[in-house]
């Protein structure tokens, strides 16, 4: 004769606190996801821009820009693409922002709060969809560039190696956004607060010039600023011209040093992140 012990269907056992918190990450994913789907606007607006670099750079500049002794309109739009490629993903930063901010004063913290789900959620499935964003746009981006004279010259396996370096950086940046955005009241603010500091870096680096044609005492930042070594390491993994040595490590060691940067500013900033999202739930 069967038990109550045989028959009695078992208890699921309690997940893991890592098990729960990816679950929990990709339904938020999913629901911005499907937000994003729902307002096909904020995705046209995205890819919009970034297009309109890359023709408004090549076309208007690249016939005065000098590039290893030549002032090739198609020399430097190879070189261009890296970092184009490179601000597309550090620029959709401010939107991960005010999607934060705008999530906040929407009260979505307040509903989140009370649901037994993992803290560090929200902000990691909000990151992971603005991730898969940022992918879509790099690959239009990918086909503008080709449009325009653009090439590939190292193989698929090392571009794919670049795109993946791109992706990581944008990730890590969205990061910095999420904090901005937990840390302002309106998504008006966030954004503003996301554009300020992006200008510098963008453009105190090696995505549009040689960093030895600026002054002496800028250099030194321009090469070792976190983007400066993406945007080194995809010429490098694209065969593009524009791959300047010099007596920095990151410039000599691209692909190490955007991997380590980017992977540094994810432990930071996720970290403060998560503890304003708690504090600001608490």
């Amino acid at each position: 004769m069967s038990t109550l012990t045989d028959t009695a269907p078992h208890a699921p056992a309690p997940r893991g606190a890592l098990a729960r918190s990816v679950a929990d990450s990709l339904v938020v994913t999913k629901r911005n996801l499907i937000r994003m789907s729902r307002i096909p606007e904020m995705v046209i607006f995205g890819l919009i821009q970034p297009v309109m670099f890359v023709v408004l750079f090549s076309f208007v500049f690249g016939g005065s820009m000098s590039v290893g002794g030549t002032t090739d309109p198609v020399v430097y739009r190879n070189f261009l693409m890296a970092g184009i490629f490179a601000q597309t993903v550090t620029f959709a930063t401010a939107g991960a922002g005010a999607g934060i901010a705008d999530d906040m004063s929407k009260g979505l913290v307040d509903r989140f709060r009370s649901l037994p789900m993992a803290r560090g959620a929200v902000l990691t499935g909000r990151t992971l969809a603005d991730l898969v964003q940022t992918a879509l746009t790099v690959l239009v981006l990918a086909v503008v560039g080709l449009l325009v004279g653009w090439r590939i010259h190292e193989g698929v396996p090392k571009a794919l190696g670049a795109f993946a370096l791109l992706l990581l950086l944008g990730y890590a940046f969205s990061w910095i956004g999420a904090l901005i955005g937990l840390s302002v009241r309106t998504p008006e603010a966030a954004t503003s607060g996301g554009l300020i500091w992006l200008f510098p870096v963008t453009f105190v680096s090696n995505a549009f010039v040689d960093p030895s044609q600026m002054a002496d005492w800028i250099r030194p930042i321009a090469e070792w600023n976190p983007f400066s070594a993406t945007v080194q390491a995809c010429r490098e993994l694209f065969g593009n011209p524009g791959v300047v040595r010099s007596d920095a490590w990151p410039m000599q060691h691209p692909v190490w040093a955007s991997l380590l940067w980017s992977l540094l500013i994810i432990a930071v900033f996720r970290t403060l992140a998560v503890r304003r999202y708690r504090s600001a739930a608490a």
